[in-house]
């Protein structure tokens, strides 16, 4: 598609990571975008498949289809070269996709606006356009590769918050999430500030007062009769 031209439409700027985790396997997805209610339309994961990311002149449909490849066996690089290759607006979109073994692909559009890449390596896809510069991607990247002991939900938090700080977009985030699974068809985390001046700041507020509880939530499903999860908390940290 080299030599076509792009009409400017709706093109959102976004910074994201995929990333799993090599001791437990889970999968998880963060991101801030320029519009709202990103974690709808953004960000596609499954517990034991992989996860598939489809950001910039979004489209949710690939990310579906992403899943069902990867479920059938499909590695990452491609499913991200089948995805690319069923879009006519591939070039306005940026991908990424990690899948079951650690393998990982990116696809950054020529249509993004600058500056936009990404970064892959085994179980991490960082990306980013429309973004102050290169700085944000790489510092998602070397940060979520530190403390690898950190549960995902950790690293992927701390790898956005990084990104913020390296610059992430000229005129700010609207909105942002954080996705992780783990062995269960429903979520670990899910997270999302669908509408905020400081989407990345607001994130960690959450997050900040769920991850001590992510322990709690695991366990209710199986046993009813444990105490409300502040009461459960406070015996935890009194022991």
């Amino acid at each position: 598609m080299s030599g076509e031209t792009f009409e400017r439409g709706i093109d959102f700027s976004t910074f994201s990571i995929i990333g799993r985790c090599d001791r437990t396997g889970m999968f998880g997805i963060a991101i801030a975008t320029s519009e709202m209610a990103v974690g709808s339309r953004c960000i596609h994961v499954a517990p034991g498949v992989g996860a598939v990311l489809c950001q910039a002149s979004t489209n949710p449909r690939l990310g579906f289809l992403g899943l069902n490849l990867l479920r059938a066996g499909w590695s990452a690089p491609r499913v991200v070269q089948e995805l690319a290759a069923n879009d006519q607006w591939v070039e306005r979109r940026q991908l990424g996709c990690v899948d079951l073994r650690g393998m990982s692909a990116g696809r950054t559009g020529s249509g993004n606006r600058e500056w936009a890449g990404h970064r892959a390596e085994r179980n991490v896809v960082a990306a980013g356009n429309a973004v102050v510069g290169p700085a944000v991607v790489e510092a998602m990247y070397e940060t979520f590769g530190q403390a690898p002991e950190r549960p995902l939900w950790e690293r992927l938090m701390a790898a956005l918050e990084a990104g913020k700080r390296a610059g992430g977009e000229p005129n700010g985030e609207k909105s942002s999430g954080l996705y992780v699974v783990d062995r269960e068809a429903y979520a670990m985390v899910d997270l999302r500030v669908d509408l905020h001046p400081e989407p990345v700041v607001e994130l960690r507020r959450l997050a900040d007062e769920y991850f001590p509880l992510v322990p709690y939530y695991n366990l209710r499903p199986w046993d009813p009769n444990l105490p409300r999860a502040h009461e459960w908390l406070a015996e935890q940290r009194a022991r």
